[in-house]
């Protein structure tokens, strides 16, 4: 069976459907696909919500059920919960199946899921860089991965005919597919990505401890910059887990840069101050240039 757009999956399981499990479902149903997408999650009432929205077909809270003969599963939950979800379903899964994720951590996954893949099942490491501050299915939408850059990790032991049905999903998607080693990947993702969140966590946190009613004066500047301190902590906590030494690196190298821009502002050098505005304002102008 294929759906519109030359999707070869009969039968999707997605286990995990928040944010961005849902999106790929909705995805799916963009498109036209005419397979079964089956919801795989703890909680029955959110399954139950992305049914009656027509986000799924199915659903089960266990995982070991829903992921029967299933071609496709999608692992969408904290990169913490995938060992455990893996050893629980690995004995259900059918030989030529193909795994992959969404979680925006690599090498880890990688180390720990390769080893567990059962004869004849592929994993296929996937990070779309979309998203939005909330995570839950009511936020879902069949455009968020529209236009968005989606990193295919593939390693040495990664079937090719399993990373183009990867790919080639995503493009469907309509989004721009690029392919890196899990170690480029973890390396890039955790300066322009995993270091914000962490320096907009500790921004909150610290505007909290000059003055616990600060906030409340705050404009769309701080708004803007600690949107993604909304995101949800355990995903966040499981992220510099599996990503911690690229992080440190890479807030050594943020603590450095405030050490300069300090030592600016003790010594009043307006004019170096300003040439460091200068070079940050035309490298912002830079982001998202693909």
């Amino acid at each position: 069976m294929k759906s519109r757009g030359n999707i070869d999956f009969r039968r999707i399981a997605i286990i995990g459907v928040g944010l961005i499990g849902g999106s790929f479902a909705l995805s799916l149903k963009k498109l036209g696909y005419s397979g079964r997408i089956i919801g795989i999650g703890r909680k029955k009432e959110n399954l139950l919500k992305a049914k009656d929205l027509g986000i799924i077909d199915d659903y089960f809270t266990a995982a070991l059920e829903g992921v029967k003969d299933a071609d496709l599963i999608v692992l969408s939950l904290p990169v913490g919960q995938f060992q455990k979800t893996l050893e629980e379903i690995r004995d259900n899964i059918k030989e030529g199946a193909i795994i992959t994720d969404v979680g925006s951590v690599k090498v880890n996954v990688v180390k720990m899921l390769e080893p567990l893949m059962p004869q004849g099942v592929s994993f296929v490491g996937g990070h779309p860089i979309a998203g939005k501050e909330s995570s839950g299915i009511i936020d879902a939408t069949a455009d968020l991965f529209t236009g968005a850059r989606c990193v295919i990790t593939p390693t040495s032991n990664t079937g090719q005919g399993a990373i183009e049905k990867i790919a080639n999903l995503w493009r469907l998607f309509g989004s721009k597919v690029l392919i890196m080693t899990p170690e480029e990947h973890d390396r890039i993702f955790a300066a322009v990505s995993h270091m914000p969140h962490v320096v907009a966590y500790t921004l909150v946190n610290t505007l909290l401890e000059l003055n616990k009613d600060i906030l409340k004066h705050s404009g769309p500047s701080l708004r803007d910059m600690t949107r993604v301190a909304m995101s949800s902590p355990e995903m966040w906590r499981d992220i510099c887990s599996s990503n911690k030494e690229n992080i440190i690196e890479s807030l050594s190298r943020l603590i450095s840069s405030l050490g300069h821009i300090k030592g600016l502002l003790e010594k009043s050098d307006w004019h170096g101050l300003e040439e460091e505005f200068k070079s940050a304002q035309k490298g912002r102008q830079g982001i998202g240039n693909l």
